[in-house]
């Protein structure tokens, strides 16, 4: 047998999608590739240290850890590693150690930025989609088909004149870390040079830095306006074979956009967010990952997906810094004393979180817990708390949090809560029951809560007193409608003349679901699961279940719009929306929706004899 190993570019074609390159670009690539070799336990990069380039594995294994050393994954022969990272900020997403002798095929950072420029075969590879927990739907269903041009691209482009010699416009891409520069004659375009220029058109000539950029530029390039979409973008880059083009509109150019730019939107997506919570090591790391999540709103909604869609997906990556922040709580403080269970409540319960959150949690002990353990569990919620704020989800005002005492108890405590408030449903007790009966397992010993919610739905639903209450409570959010089906707006304050999309909205819906679940002993949170459900088991009918359902989805997208049109004018998202900012018939059909609703309401409070 040989002992002779094969050049690094004959192996690494062996692999998608280098085996997709051209013979010209195989050649051209082949002196610039390096092999590493690597014994084991040897560490080939650490999470947050810049990456020298794109890793193949060729022979051996490597394991994926996290900043604290726990195992994510293993990669073997073929496997491809720090994509993400030099597509992102050129830093290490995880860290990356050799668990036997391994070998690797190292292509440079700028080889392989350049192969995405230069390669279709490449861009549509690493820019593809891949399959995730959280359902994105296709390639680029929340990216390139969601966002326009303006929404992507280089929005101030760096200019020269036509008259700019080779070396100024080197020294501006330099400077600046571009690869095109937009030439102008004052206010007109007249061309586009860009790095690939520079190598074929001055350096493989022979020809010096001194010579005018008019001589080597592309010139009357091909421009796009900022009004098309992402997809268009891609679609005519690659129809034309080039890496950039202009932004024009009415003939002045307003931006750049490239095949990269394009590319790294893709990382904009819940999957992307989520795996990268589950790999930081601090609440600002995963406040930075949060900052995503507007434009993530925006994608969703002009993508046209569905409101429940879109408030899961939210409500996953919520899901996933709390988990997170307790795995991490769990490596400063210890292990727990005792199991338990982080329970989430309000819209995170219920995976119906928008763009705007507080945070609504609770601790479930097992009944061993001991006073002394206490003190483990209060440090436990307020690691957790401040991560959440810090993450964007604020305290709660109702103080419903675990750092409250009152809501970190031991399972029998919790059994006696829920016995309480059906026994005596005060003012108080129908507030919380409201609040608990949306009570979901985040993370931890579900078992503590599982039975128990059986328990208290069976209880609740036999005590006709309280299920009385509970309606009456219910009712006390109304739809905003006026005489003669006219919209009843806010009469005064910061919010004058709108309409609170969530307390007048939203949230009659979510009630009425509330309801449901407990005449059904239904144990799902989510709204739309819980009206669903009633139908099935009789508790509403099924034209009835039909028009709530269409009610609340048209609802729930006129509230998440309204707030990715407030994202988009750079402004903070809010649940007020002025009805003048619907068409008419928009108005019409919202108008429809809370009718439904307050018919539904209607019939709850007669066949259930709510309390006046």
């Amino acid at each position: 047998m040989s002992d002779i190993k094969p050049d690094p570019i004959d192996s690494l074609v062996r692999h998608a999608p280098f085996s997709g390159l051209p013979h010209v670009m195989r050649a051209d690539l082949a002196h610039k590739l390096t092999r590493l070799v690597l014994d084991t336990g040897a560490l080939l990069f650490e999470k947050g240290a810049p990456l020298a380039g794109l890793y193949v594995v060729e022979k051996g294994g490597l394991d994926i850890e996290t900043g604290h050393a726990d195992l994510v994954s293993h990669r073997v022969p073929g496997d491809i590693m720090g994509e993400r990272g030099l597509l992102r900020d050129g830093n290490a997403l995880l860290t990356a150690r050799a668990s036997e002798p391994s070998e690797l095929i190292v292509i440079p950072k700028e080889t392989f930025l350049d192969l995405i420029e230069r390669s279709d075969v490449i861009a549509q590879w690493f820019a593809r989609a891949r399959p995730s927990a959280l359902g994105d739907e296709g390639p680029y269903a929340t990216g390139l088909t969601a966002l326009q041009v303006s929404d992507l691209m280089t929005a101030t482009p760096i200019t020269c004149s036509p008259e700019a010699t080779i070396k100024d416009v080197a020294q501006l891409m330099r400077d600046h870390v571009i690869s095109s520069v937009v030439v102008m004659d004052e206010a007109r375009l007249t061309g586009i040079i860009t790095v690939r220029d520079l190598a074929n058109k001055v350096l493989a000539e022979g020809l010096g830095g001194d010579i005018r950029v008019a001589q080597v530029m592309t010139s009357d390039p091909v421009t796009i306006e900022p009004g098309r979409l992402g997809l268009d973008a891609l679609m005519l880059l690659s129809d034309l074979k080039v890496n950039h083009l202009p932004v024009a509109q009415a003939g002045r150019v307003v931006g750049m956009i490239g095949k990269t730019d394009l590319f790294r939107q893709q990382a904009a997506t819940a999957s992307h967010m989520v795996a990268d919570i589950a790999s930081a090591d601090t609440a600002e790391e995963m406040a930075y990952v949060m900052e995503r999540v507007p434009m993530l709103l925006v994608q969703l909604v002009q993508a046209g997906v569905r409101p429940q869609s879109i408030t899961r997906r939210i409500t996953d990556i919520t899901d996933a810094i709390t988990r997170r922040l307790l795995r991490l709580a769990e490596a400063q403080l210890g292990p727990a004393p005792v199991p338990y269970l982080w329970a989430a409540c309000g819209s995170q319960g219920r995976r119906e979180q928008t763009g705007v959150s507080d945070q609504d949690n609770c601790l479930i002990l097992d009944d061993s817990v001991q006073p002394e353990h206490d003190t483990y569990f209060a440090a436990l919620a307020k690691f957790v708390s401040d991560g959440l704020n810090t993450c964007g989800f604020f305290y709660c005002p109702g103080d419903m949090m675990a750092t409250n005492p009152r809501w970190r108890q031991p399972r029998r405590v919790w059994r006696n809560y829920f016995t309480g408030w059906i026994a005596q449903p005060d003012t108080e007790a129908q507030m919380l029951a409201s609040v608990m009966f949306d009570l979901r397992a985040i993370e931890g010993e579900t078992a503590l809560f599982d039975d128990l919610q059986a328990e208290v739905l069976a209880s609740a639903r036999k005590n006709s007193i309280f299920v009385a209450h509970m309606v009456s409570n219910s009712l006390k959010h109304t739809v905003p409608l006026g005489l003669l089906r006219g919209f009843a707006l806010i009469r005064s304050g910061e919010h004058k003349n709108t309409i609170d999309l969530k307390l007048s909205g939203v949230v009659p819906v979510v009630d009425l679901g509330r309801i449901y679940a407990l005449l059904g002993s239904l144990e799902v949170a989510g709204t739309r699961e819980r009206i669903e459900a009633a139908r099935g088991v009789g508790v509403v009918s099924e034209s009835g279940a039909r028009d709530l359902l269409d009610a609340y989805d048209l609802i729930a997208e006129t509230r998440l719009r309204h707030q990715a049109a407030k994202i988009r004018a750079g402004r903070k998202p809010d649940n007020f929306m002025a009805p003048a900012e619907l068409s008419d018939l928009e108005r019409n059909h919202l108008r429809d929706a809370f009718m439904v609703v307050k018919t539904m309401q209607s019939a709850i409070a007669q066949s259930r004899g709510a309390l006046g």
